[in-house]
Formats: C-alpha cells, structure tokens, sequence
C-alpha cells in the first residue's frame, strides 16, 4: 500500500548544477536507514562550468554518490582520491569523522559536459556511529545485475531480490538502480520493511495512478507492491530497509546524540579535522545558523 508520495524540491546551486531535495521530508525524514537523497541534475555544464564542492567534515553516515552521466573527482582526509564514474560505487564511512572535497577535474571543465545523478547518505545504527572512518570503490564488475521481463537491476549496496555484495552495510537496507522497458514491472523486495522508489525519469504506475519523474514513493511495511513502466521507459532508485531510529541532522553532522554533533561543529571551527591532501587550501566554513535542512554537500 502507498503511504506516502515525495515531490523533489529544486535547488539552484549556481555554476549550472540543480538537485531535487527528496529526503529529509518534512513528514518522512528518513526511509530505512536513508537520511538524505538528492537528485543531481541533469546539467549541462558549458566549457569552464563544473561542480566545486571545498572540503567538508561528515560524521555518523555512509555517503554514496552514484552517477548516470559525468565524472566527479572525490578526495578525503585519509589520502583517497577517486574518480566518480557512471554506474560505479564509491561508498565513504564517516563514522568518527571524515573530510572530503567533489570537484570537477580540470579536464573536464575545460570542455563542460553532461553530469547526472544520486546522492545518498546512509545513517549508521547508534553502536557504529564512531567506527573508524573508511572509503572503497567498487567497480561495475563487482555489482551485480539481473535483467528479465524489460526490467535491468543493478544492486549498488545492501540486499535485494537474492543478490547481494561487498560494499560493507552496517543495518540490513538496500539500494538498487533499476531500468524498466516500456509497459514493464517490478515488485519491491518484501524482505526490507520499509521500502522506496523514486523516479529519475520517465513515469511509473502504481495501482492504476501515474507519477512522474521527480516522485518518490514511499509504501507502507507489507505487501509486496509494483509500479510499471507507463507507455515509455523510466528509470527508478529503489531504497529501503530497516529503521535504526531517529536521527540529528545539523548541516552535514548525522547523529543519534546532539552533542555528538555539537563537538563536530567545535572540532571543524578549531581546525581539528585534516583536510583532503591535494585540496587542502580551502573548505567550507561551518555555517552561522542551523540551516533549516541539510545544504547540500555531496
């Protein structure tokens, strides 16, 4: 059963980027274990344009940047620099606390280009929330997909419909990219009580009603719900799984304790978290104000 339908709210980020803010919602903040969800794009980034986001703290989360078009240029404070690369993982545990920086190589800018896709954070369960920072890159080979009846999975984390993989989850969750054909359907897993898709592109149906690209869907524990392709294909994000609680979130600081965060916030002003080594000249300073929801950093 459907429970509830979240409109992505455009954000204008200058230098030719919009994302569609799904989740923190103001009546679902959270799905499974999924704090946060954006929608980067589409843009096209004209010759000089590109993404610049300085070096920022995270704590508590699993970020998860996962892309359809364009490249992104991850580095952190452990000395990881990354290339972020269409339908690739590139999964970062902030746990105790972790520094990183997404940019646009030179390269790239110097030509502009095509960037799309997803940014989600993952919460950690309270008894994992200062486990060591980390980062590792899976590549496409070490996904796995199915494809049958005009629909093509791809699992980026967790488990879902017997597959899983080696990206390290700290709660039972999944999150899936799925590829529908015309007139296509899938059901959600029924084995993750709280269950999510939202639509990159294209349109869906559910019982009969149609949603847009722009949508997620967020259904009710039980059952076994599907949404179909309508009369061209679409591309959907199916996440989930189990509650681990609420949640603080202030800016980029997750945490099952306020304090927790309010040490965050004082470590990043008195410069006690490293910075990216290669980006180490700049950051982002923490803001004046408790924003009024997350600003987006990826």
């Amino acid at each position: 059963m459907l429970d509830l339908v979240i409109e992505s709210r455009r954000r204008d980020l200058g230098g030719g980027l919009e994302v569609g803010r799904v989740l923190p919602f103001a009546r679902r903040r959270m799905v499974g274990p999924f704090i946060f969800l954006d929608h980067m794009g589409p843009a096209d980034f004209q010759p000089g344009q590109g993404i610049d986001v300085r070096p920022h703290p995270h704590i508590g989360l699993s970020t998860v940047t996962y892309l359809f078009d364009g490249e992104i240029h991850h580095r952190d404070n452990l000395g990881f620099s990354q290339k972020i690369v269409p339908g690739e993982v590139n999964w970062m545990t902030a746990g105790s606390g972790i520094v990183h920086s997404e940019r646009t190589d030179p390269s790239l800018r110097s030509t502009g280009g095509f960037m799309h896709g997803m940014q989600a954070w993952v919460a950690m369960p309270a008894e994992d929330e200062e486990a060591d920072p980390a980062f590792t890159h899976h590549g496409v080979d070490a996904l796995p997909e199915f494809s049958e009846r005009g629909v093509r999975g791809r699992l980026i984390a967790g488990s879902a419909y017997g597959l899983r993989n080696d990206v390290r989850v700290f709660s039972p969750m999944f999150y899936l990219h799925a590829e529908l054909a015309a007139g296509s359907s899938i059901a959600l897993p029924t084995d993750h009580a709280e269950r999510a898709a939202f639509v990159v592109s294209g349109a869906v149906l559910h019982d009969g009603v149609r949603h847009d690209q722009g949508k997620m869907l967020v259904f009710a524990a039980g059952g076994e719900p599907v949404i179909s392709a309508d009369s061209a294909p679409a591309s959907v994000m199916l996440l989930g799984g189990t509650s681990i609680g609420p949640r603080f979130i202030w800016w980029n600081l997750v945490s099952s304790r306020l304090e927790r965060i309010e040490q965050a916030k004082a470590d990043w002003t008195a410069g006690r978290m490293a910075l990216p080594p290669g980006d180490d000249q700049e950051f982002i300073p923490l803001p004046d104000d408790p924003p009024p929801e997350p600003t987006h950093q990826i």
